[in-house]
């Protein structure tokens, strides 16, 4: 039986050669993700539990995008503890005020590429698998020992396939179709399932578009979502 691209990308994060869904497997992680609202949580973690040093500052991206610019004391503070991390981890990726929306700021800027395995202290950062990655929310605690080891345990997700044809009409558009999908399924149709995007419709979908449907994976209460790479997405990524 042929694997899910889940399967694959989590057998090549783990160092095995082939896992299958409700494996238990630990898997290296490539791009970690935490902003100035979740991140301050991920610190405080981080440094509860002894860690010193960040596994690779260079794989960490930190947008600041929630609470911009900061609208209290205590969103000022979250601030402040966040610019303190980046400098004492000496973290490369560091996205300021005004620099975009998280989920925006990771593809535009080069850090996503097709299999690789993004986790982000973000629910809707399973918008990455549009590109062709494993990418999904996690708790700020999880993050915090990603922080410190650089991997973390997963449940090889069963799949839940959608293949979409036919041309979208006028004033239809990928929200549209995700709603109508979620709209079928349910709050709960695809739990911890991967949501794997498929057919012709996809296919003529633009890059942005794909990242509406996978962004919407965890409406229906999806552990990611996922398009297969093409040339639009090696055009975008590379």
């Amino acid at each position: 039986m042929s694997s899910t691209m889940s399967e694959k990308i989590l057998a090549r994060a783990s160092g095995k050669d082939k896992v299958e869904a409700g494996d238990i497997i630990i898997a290296n992680i490539d791009v970690a993700m935490t902003h100035d609202l979740t991140g301050p949580l991920a610190v405080e973690s981080f440094e509860k539990i002894g860690a010193e040093k960040v596994w690779d500052s260079s794989k960490i991206v930190i947008p600041f995008d929630h609470q911009v610019p900061a609208d209290s004391i205590d969103s000022a503070n979250n601030h402040i503890i966040m610019r303190d991390f980046v400098k004492k981890q000496k973290i490369k990726n560091f996205y300021d005020v005004n620099a975009g929306v998280c989920h925006q700021i990771l593809p535009e800027l080069g850090h996503v590429v097709p299999g690789e395995v993004i986790v982000g202290a973000d629910s809707h950062t399973c918008t990455h698998g549009a590109l062709g990655a494993f990418s999904t929310g996690i708790g700020s605690t999880d993050m915090a020992m990603v922080f410190a080891e650089g991997n973390l345990w997963f449940k090889v997700p069963e799949t839940n396939r959608f293949q979409i044809t036919g041309d979208l009409k006028d004033n239809v558009y990928a929200k549209d179709v995700i709603l109508h999908i979620i709209g079928q399924m349910g709050v709960d149709g695809s739990t911890y399932k991967a949501c794997e995007f498929a057919g012709e419709t996809v296919s003529n979908m633009t890059v942005s578009d794909r990242m509406v449907l996978c962004n919407m994976a965890i409406e229906m209460g999806g552990k990611t979502g996922l398009v297969e790479p093409d040339k639009k997405t090696m055009i975008r990524c590379f």
